[in-house]
């Protein structure tokens, strides 16, 4: 699996959903998944981002994608119910769910975080994939093979200090992730799993970083791999799991001395 190299049109007629798909991570899963044949929607806040990766898939020439813009800091069960029953006037099924998006809040202390902020993030990263989740379980339940993926971190699965609301929320969806996976094992077709992209050159990664080379991280597009695997066929069966993206990447990554190697970067 280390070795994972994707067939052509791995993902040929897939319809797979992705969210924060305008910008980082999710960009540029949303442009590989397209170059391998699937059906994208692109599902994020800001219509303009959506809109240009748009544009890359159509110039490549890889099927039409389908644009959805979708605040999820403000979005209601309606919304989510709404969302379900379009994807489901359009194309009957959904076989794969990337959750990308997240935001990363404040880096300091507990004693110091903002009520506010923590809320809010802890409803971005958290509340708000399992809405969205509850909503296109249906769809999912329709495809013969779906899958399922969340976004975690290294401080997702080790909490250090300062990291907040980021860290709470990723230890979550890894729970949540669990929950689902287990739950979902010997009753559908649907499997669930965890990925943590490693250290990724994104605008998330600047943020928490600011002082750092973003050229010692790998790029999102060379983290691809893992993504291929787990929503394309060759993962049939494979569900409960965590993966490190980063054991699967394409290119050579520079020595660094970080020791926050394994913070995720994924985009709102």
């Amino acid at each position: 699996m280390l070795d994972y190299t994707a067939p052509e049109k791995l993902l040929k007629n897939r319809i797979i959903l992705i969210t924060g798909a305008g910008d980082g991570i999710g960009r540029a899963a949303a442009i590989d998944c397209s170059r391998l044949g699937a059906t994208v929607i692109l599902l994020g806040r800001t219509l303009e981002k959506l809109e240009a990766v748009y544009d890359v898939i159509e110039r490549a020439g890889h099927g039409q994608p389908a644009i959805y813009p979708l605040d999820l800091r403000t979005a209601t069960d309606e919304d989510y119910i709404e969302l379900a029953e379009v994807l489901e006037g359009e194309f009957g099924r959904l076989d794969g769910l990337l959750h990308n998006a997240s935001i990363l809040g404040e880096c300091t202390p507990l004693s110091q975080y903002e009520s506010r902020t923590w809320r809010l993030v802890m409803h971005v990263n958290v509340t708000a994939a399992f809405m969205m989740t509850k909503a296109l379980m249906p769809l999912l339940d329709t495809s013969k093979d779906a899958s399922v993926i969340f976004t975690t971190s290294g401080v997702g699965a080790q909490g250090k200090a300062y990291w907040g609301a980021y860290s709470v929320s990723k230890f979550a969806i890894e729970g949540m992730a669990q929950v689902l996976a287990e739950e979902t094992e010997n009753t559908s077709s649907i499997r669930v799993n965890i990925i943590n992209p490693g250290a990724t050159r994104t605008n998330m990664r600047a943020q928490a970083y600011p002082g750092e080379d973003p050229g010692l991280n790998l790029t999102p597009e060379s983290i691809m791999p893992t993504y291929q695997y787990l929503l394309g066929p060759d993962s049939k069966g494979i569900t409960g799991k965590r993966f490190n993206a980063q054991e699967m990447a394409k290119e050579p990554k520079e020595e660094t001395n970080s020791s926050d190697n394994d913070f995720q970067a994924s985009e709102e």
